[in-house]
Protein backbone atom coordinates (compact mmCIF):
# COMPACT_ATOMS: atom_id res chain seq x y z
CA UNK A 1 0.00 0.00 0.00
CA UNK A 2 3.14 2.09 0.55
CA UNK A 3 3.45 5.06 -2.42
CA UNK A 4 7.24 4.67 -1.63
CA UNK A 5 9.85 7.02 -0.35
CA UNK A 6 7.12 9.92 -0.28
CA UNK A 7 6.64 13.00 2.14
CA UNK A 8 5.18 12.56 5.28
CA UNK A 9 1.92 14.48 4.38
CA UNK A 10 1.06 17.46 6.39
CA UNK A 11 -2.50 18.12 5.11
CA UNK A 12 -4.91 15.19 4.65
CA UNK A 13 -8.37 17.36 3.21
CA UNK A 14 -11.14 14.08 2.57
CA UNK A 15 -13.49 14.69 -0.51
CA UNK A 16 -16.75 14.61 0.20
CA UNK A 17 -18.74 11.86 -1.74
CA UNK A 18 -16.41 11.80 -4.71
CA UNK A 19 -18.22 8.92 -6.36
CA UNK A 20 -21.63 10.38 -6.26
CA UNK A 21 -19.83 13.62 -8.04
CA UNK A 22 -18.61 11.71 -10.69
CA UNK A 23 -22.00 10.39 -11.31
CA UNK A 24 -23.80 13.72 -11.43
CA UNK A 25 -20.80 15.38 -13.77
CA UNK A 26 -20.02 12.53 -16.02
CA UNK A 27 -16.11 12.64 -14.47
CA UNK A 28 -13.47 15.02 -13.52
CA UNK A 29 -9.64 15.35 -14.04
CA UNK A 30 -7.48 15.93 -11.52
CA UNK A 31 -6.82 19.65 -13.35
CA UNK A 32 -10.62 20.42 -12.83
CA UNK A 33 -10.44 19.05 -9.22
CA UNK A 34 -7.90 21.49 -8.28
CA UNK A 35 -9.57 24.24 -10.03
CA UNK A 36 -13.06 23.44 -8.31
CA UNK A 37 -11.33 23.53 -4.80
CA UNK A 38 -9.36 26.71 -5.65
CA UNK A 39 -6.76 25.16 -3.69
CA UNK A 40 -2.96 27.35 -4.42
CA UNK A 41 -1.16 23.95 -6.27
CA UNK A 42 0.73 24.56 -9.37
CA UNK A 43 -0.12 22.04 -12.01
CA UNK A 44 2.44 21.13 -14.84
CA UNK A 45 1.66 17.64 -14.66
CA UNK A 46 1.19 14.30 -13.03
CA UNK A 47 2.78 10.88 -12.18
CA UNK A 48 -0.52 8.49 -12.10
CA UNK A 49 0.96 6.04 -9.14
CA UNK A 50 -0.18 2.19 -8.67
CA UNK A 51 1.76 0.09 -6.36
CA UNK A 52 4.61 1.58 -7.29
CA UNK A 53 4.34 1.74 -10.75
CA UNK A 54 4.55 5.57 -12.33
CA UNK A 55 3.39 7.18 -15.30
CA UNK A 56 4.00 10.83 -16.02
CA UNK A 57 1.22 12.42 -17.87
CA UNK A 58 -0.31 15.70 -18.71
CA UNK A 59 -3.66 14.64 -16.60
CA UNK A 60 -5.93 11.91 -15.18
CA UNK A 61 -9.87 11.67 -15.71
CA UNK A 62 -11.93 9.77 -13.60
CA UNK A 63 -14.96 8.27 -15.52
CA UNK A 64 -17.84 6.48 -14.07
CA UNK A 65 -19.17 3.76 -16.08
CA UNK A 66 -22.31 3.55 -17.44
CA UNK A 67 -25.14 1.93 -15.76
CA UNK A 68 -25.46 -1.67 -17.08
CA UNK A 69 -22.07 -1.84 -19.17
CA UNK A 70 -20.74 -3.61 -16.41
CA UNK A 71 -21.47 -6.80 -14.40
CA UNK A 72 -20.69 -4.71 -11.66
CA UNK A 73 -20.74 -0.55 -11.50
CA UNK A 74 -16.88 0.73 -12.02
CA UNK A 75 -15.39 3.72 -12.83
CA UNK A 76 -12.06 4.46 -14.64
CA UNK A 77 -9.29 6.78 -14.29
CA UNK A 78 -6.92 7.03 -17.74
CA UNK A 79 -3.86 9.06 -17.79
CA UNK A 80 -3.06 11.75 -20.61
CA UNK A 81 0.53 10.04 -21.30
CA UNK A 82 3.40 11.37 -22.57
CA UNK A 83 3.56 10.35 -26.11
CA UNK A 84 2.65 6.99 -27.38
CA UNK A 85 1.83 5.56 -24.14
CA UNK A 86 -1.64 4.24 -22.63
CA UNK A 87 -2.68 3.81 -19.60
CA UNK A 88 -6.05 3.09 -17.61
CA UNK A 89 -7.62 1.16 -14.38
CA UNK A 90 -10.83 0.22 -13.97
CA UNK A 91 -11.76 0.24 -10.34
CA UNK A 92 -14.80 -1.38 -8.41
CA UNK A 93 -17.07 0.74 -7.47
CA UNK A 94 -18.99 -1.24 -5.13
CA UNK A 95 -16.26 -0.40 -2.43
CA UNK A 96 -16.25 2.21 0.24
CA UNK A 97 -13.62 4.12 -1.35
CA UNK A 98 -12.71 7.96 -0.40
CA UNK A 99 -10.53 10.54 -1.81
CA UNK A 100 -8.20 12.64 -0.44
CA UNK A 101 -6.11 15.54 -1.57
CA UNK A 102 -2.56 15.30 0.20
CA UNK A 103 -0.50 18.39 0.55
CA UNK A 104 3.23 18.73 2.01
CA UNK A 105 6.01 21.17 0.79
CA UNK A 106 6.23 21.36 -2.73
CA UNK A 107 3.94 18.79 -3.29
CA UNK A 108 0.31 17.81 -3.64
CA UNK A 109 -1.16 14.64 -4.73
CA UNK A 110 -4.67 13.50 -5.06
CA UNK A 111 -5.45 9.18 -3.85
CA UNK A 112 -7.99 7.28 -3.51
CA UNK A 113 -8.46 4.23 -0.44
CA UNK A 114 -11.12 1.97 -0.10
CA UNK A 115 -12.34 0.98 3.30
CA UNK A 116 -11.49 -2.80 2.42
CA UNK A 117 -7.76 -1.87 1.81
CA UNK A 118 -7.66 0.35 4.89
CA UNK A 119 -8.73 -2.62 6.80
CA UNK A 120 -6.66 -5.68 5.03
CA UNK A 121 -3.68 -3.55 5.51
CA UNK A 122 -3.34 -1.07 7.84
CA UNK A 123 -5.83 -0.96 10.39
CA UNK A 124 -3.43 -2.71 12.56
CA UNK A 125 -1.21 0.07 12.22
CA UNK A 126 -3.56 3.41 11.99
CA UNK A 127 -6.66 3.95 13.67
CA UNK A 128 -7.88 5.84 10.78
CA UNK A 129 -7.92 6.09 7.42
CA UNK A 130 -7.00 9.91 7.82
CA UNK A 131 -3.44 8.70 9.43
CA UNK A 132 -2.42 6.47 6.63
CA UNK A 133 -2.43 8.52 4.26
CA UNK A 134 -0.72 10.94 6.01
CA UNK A 135 1.73 8.43 6.37
CA UNK A 136 1.93 7.84 2.14
CA UNK A 137 0.03 4.34 2.72
CA UNK A 138 -2.08 4.19 -0.21
CA UNK A 139 -1.91 2.21 -2.98
CA UNK A 140 -3.45 4.59 -5.59
CA UNK A 141 -2.46 8.26 -6.72
CA UNK A 142 -1.49 11.18 -8.69
CA UNK A 143 1.23 13.20 -7.47
CA UNK A 144 0.77 16.57 -9.15
CA UNK A 145 4.16 18.36 -10.29
CA UNK A 146 5.38 21.47 -11.70
CA UNK A 147 7.78 23.56 -12.90
CA UNK A 148 11.32 22.18 -12.78
CA UNK A 149 9.97 19.11 -11.33
CA UNK A 150 7.84 18.65 -13.65
CA UNK A 151 10.16 18.78 -16.15
CA UNK A 152 12.40 16.13 -14.68
CA UNK A 153 9.43 13.68 -14.94
CA UNK A 154 9.35 14.79 -18.42
CA UNK A 155 12.68 14.59 -19.20
CA UNK A 156 12.58 10.71 -17.00
CA UNK A 157 9.85 9.26 -19.54
CA UNK A 158 10.93 11.10 -22.55
CA UNK A 159 14.65 9.39 -22.35
CA UNK A 160 13.05 5.82 -22.94
CA UNK A 161 11.12 3.39 -24.37
CA UNK A 162 9.07 1.93 -21.57
CA UNK A 163 5.25 2.39 -21.12
CA UNK A 164 6.07 3.36 -17.31
CA UNK A 165 8.89 3.36 -14.50
CA UNK A 166 9.08 1.13 -11.38
CA UNK A 167 10.17 2.53 -7.56
CA UNK A 168 10.30 0.53 -5.26
CA UNK A 169 9.48 1.19 -1.00
CA UNK A 170 12.90 1.76 -0.90
CA UNK A 171 12.78 4.73 -3.42
CA UNK A 172 14.56 3.12 -5.71
CA UNK A 173 13.75 3.74 -9.14
CA UNK A 174 13.85 0.81 -11.99
CA UNK A 175 13.45 2.45 -15.72
CA UNK A 176 13.06 -0.37 -18.09
CA UNK A 177 14.38 -0.12 -21.70
CA UNK A 178 10.89 -1.13 -23.24
CA UNK A 179 8.04 -2.39 -23.06
CA UNK A 180 9.25 -6.24 -23.02
CA UNK A 181 11.30 -5.44 -20.20
CA UNK A 182 8.81 -3.57 -18.65
CA UNK A 183 6.49 -6.82 -18.48
CA UNK A 184 9.70 -9.13 -17.75
CA UNK A 185 9.79 -7.35 -14.62
CA UNK A 186 6.04 -7.41 -13.82
CA UNK A 187 6.16 -11.46 -14.33
CA UNK A 188 3.22 -10.81 -16.91
CA UNK A 189 2.28 -10.38 -20.49
CA UNK A 190 0.57 -7.68 -21.34
CA UNK A 191 -3.25 -9.17 -21.66
CA UNK A 192 -2.82 -10.86 -18.56
CA UNK A 193 -1.79 -7.74 -16.34
CA UNK A 194 -4.54 -6.16 -18.26
CA UNK A 195 -7.47 -8.50 -17.49
CA UNK A 196 -6.39 -9.40 -13.56
CA UNK A 197 -5.36 -5.97 -12.93
CA UNK A 198 -1.74 -6.85 -12.45
CA UNK A 199 -3.02 -9.58 -10.32
CA UNK A 200 -4.16 -7.07 -7.31
CA UNK A 201 -5.98 -8.55 -4.17
CA UNK A 202 -9.58 -8.58 -4.05
CA UNK A 203 -9.65 -6.23 -1.63
CA UNK A 204 -7.74 -3.52 -3.63
CA UNK A 205 -10.65 -3.44 -6.50
CA UNK A 206 -8.63 -2.88 -9.24
CA UNK A 207 -10.81 -4.94 -12.09
CA UNK A 208 -8.39 -3.93 -14.85
CA UNK A 209 -4.96 -2.11 -15.32
CA UNK A 210 -3.25 -1.23 -19.03
CA UNK A 211 0.13 0.15 -19.20
CA UNK A 212 1.51 0.17 -22.51
CA UNK A 213 3.62 1.78 -25.13
CA UNK A 214 2.97 1.80 -28.78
Amino acid sequence: MSAGDGPTWTDVTKFPDFLEHLRDEGGATVRSIVDRIDADIDLDGVVYHDRGIRVPGYDVAFVPEQEGSAVVPTFSAEVNTIGPRSTWAVFDATLSWDFYLLQAEGIAAVAWVSDEEFNAEEAGAFLKKHDALAAGRFSFGTFIYADEEWEDQLEFIEGTNAPAFLKRDDGNVLVPNDQAEFYEVIGSTPQEFRTNGGRAPSHLGLLELEVTID
